[in-house]
C-alpha cells in the first residue's frame, strides 16, 4: 500500500513509498483509513524539528472503519466507524502513567512519529485506543477528534472556567476555532483575535459564535475587551497562535488574578514578561496533547452538536498529492487540510 513515510532523520526525507499492509496482533484493531488530518507536528517532522523513529508512516489525526480485529478484541467490530487515540504505547509503570497522566510518560510512543500512522490505507492500533464515531459525525469531521481532544484537555480540563466569564483567544486557526467552540459550550463570552492574514478565519469565528472577532491590525481591540469586562480585563486568555507577540499581548489583556492558558507551540524561545505573572497574580497553564478523558468529552461535544469540526476542513487531497497538501497547510491558504487514501474524497 502507498504511504507518506519519514524514511530518515534530517530536513525533508519524506516521500510516498510502498509499505507492507499490516495485520493486527492480539488486542489490536486494523483500521481502514478514511480521512487523516495534517497537523503542525507533521510539518515539524518534515523539518526535523520533532523527534521521530524512522522509517515511520506519518499522520496521527485519523478516522476510518474497522477492517479486521486481532485475537482477544471484544469491543471493536468489523465495519465500526471509529477514530483512535494516538499513544500506541506507554510504560504503564512511571508516576505519570499510574496517576492517569499518560501524556506525560517519558516512554510514550505515538502514531505518526514512533509507530506507523494514518497517512496510508491501513494502520493497526491497540483496542483500548479506539472510539466509535457518533452517527452524526462524518469521517471528515471525525479526523479532527484528536485536535479537539487536545483542546478539551488544554482549554477545559486544566483551567478553571465559570459561565459568564470572558475569554480572549489569539489565533483563529483550527486550534483557536476549536477552543472557541469548546469554551463557548462552557458558557463563556469569547473574543477572538487575528491579523490581516486571518480575515476569512475571523469571519468563521463570528459564524461559530464568537462575541467579538477582531483584527488586531485594524480594530481597537484593547478598548473592546475593556468595554466587555468593565475595564477589568479578560478572566482567561488562550494563546493558540504560537506567536510570541500574541503571548505578550494577552498578558496585557488578562485581568489581575486571571488565567493564562498556552495551547499553541512557538517552536522556539520567545520573549515573555514574567513579571506580569507576579504583578497580576496570574495562574498559568500549559498543555501537552491529550488524555483519555478528553477524548470522551470531545466525542460527546461533537455528538451533541456543541462543537462542529467539518466546517473547519478547507482542503481534501488524495494521499498521492501529499506534497501539495503540505504546501497548502504551510501557506495557510485554508484552515484544516485532510488526506485520504482513495481517488474519491470521503
Amino acid at each position: 500500500m502507498k504511504a507518506v513515510v519519514k524514511f530518515a532523520p534530517g530536513i525533508g526525507n519524506v516521500e510516498l513509498r510502498d509499505v507492507e499492509e499490516p495485520s493486527p496482533l492480539p488486542g489490536q484493531v486494523k483500521i481502514a483509513v478514511r480521512a487523516a488530518g495534517i497537523c503542525g507536528t507533521d510539518l515539524h517532522i518534515y523539518r526535523d524539528e520533532f523527534r521521530t523513529w524512522p522509517p515511520v508512516v506519518l499522520g496521527h489525526e485519523i478516522s476510518g472503519q474497522v477492517a479486521e480485529i486481532g485475537e482477544g478484541v471484544t469491543r471493536a467490530r468489523r465495519g465500526h466507524r471509529v477514530t483512535t487515540e494516538t499513544y500506541f504505547s506507554v510504560c504503564g509503570t512511571c508516576r505519570f502513567c499510574r496517576e492517569g497522566q499518560i501524556n506525560r510518560c517519558p516512554e510514550r510512543r505515538s502514531l505518526g512519529s514512533a509507530v506507523n500512522g494514518g497517512f496510508t490505507s491501513f494502520l493497526v492500533v491497540p483496542e483500548r485506543n479506539v472510539h466509535l464515531l457518533p452517527d452524526n459525525v462524518s469521517y471528515l469531521a471525525g479526523a479532527l477528534t484528536e485536535p479537539l481532544a487536545c483542546v478539551v484537555h488544554g482549554a477545559l480540563e486544566l483551567p478553571r472556567l465559570r459561565p459568564g466569564d470572558v475569554a480572549v483567544i489569539s489565533g483563529p486557526g483550527a486550534i483557536g476555532l476549536l477552543t472557541l467552540q469548546v469554551v463557548k459550550a462552557a458558557g463563556l463570552q469569547i473574543v477572538v483575535l487575528g491579523t490581516d492574514a486571518d480575515e476569512h478565519r475571523l469571519e468563521t469565528a463570528a459564524q461559530l459564535g464568537a462575541t467579538l472577532a477582531l483584527n488586531v491590525e485594524r480594530d481597537d481591540y484593547r478598548s473592546e475587551v475593556a468595554d466587555l469586562t468593565d475595564g477589568a480585563g479578560a478572566d482567561i486568555v488562550y494563546e493558540c497562535s504560537g506567536a510570541g507577540k500574541a503571548a505578550q499581548m494577552l498578558l496585557e489583556l488578562v485581568r489581575r488574578g486571571g488565567q493564562y492558558a498556552q495551547i499553541g507551540l512557538f517552536g522556539k524561545p520567545v520573549a515573555w514578561d514574567l513579571d506580569q505573572v507576579c504583578y497580576k497574580e496570574l495562574t498559568v497553564t500549559g498543555s501537552n496533547a491529550s488524555v483519555p478523558s478528553a477524548w470522551t468529552r470531545a466525542l460527546r461535544l461533537m455528538a451533541e452538536g456543541a462543537v462542529v469540526t467539518e466546517p473547519l476542513v478547507s482542503g481534501v487531497f488524495p494521499m498521492i498529492e501529499w506534497r501539495a497538501a503540505f504546501d497548502a497547510f504551510e501557506q495557510r491558504t485554508g484552515l484544516k487540510t485532510i488526506l485520504h487514501p482513495d481517488e474519491e474524497a470521503p
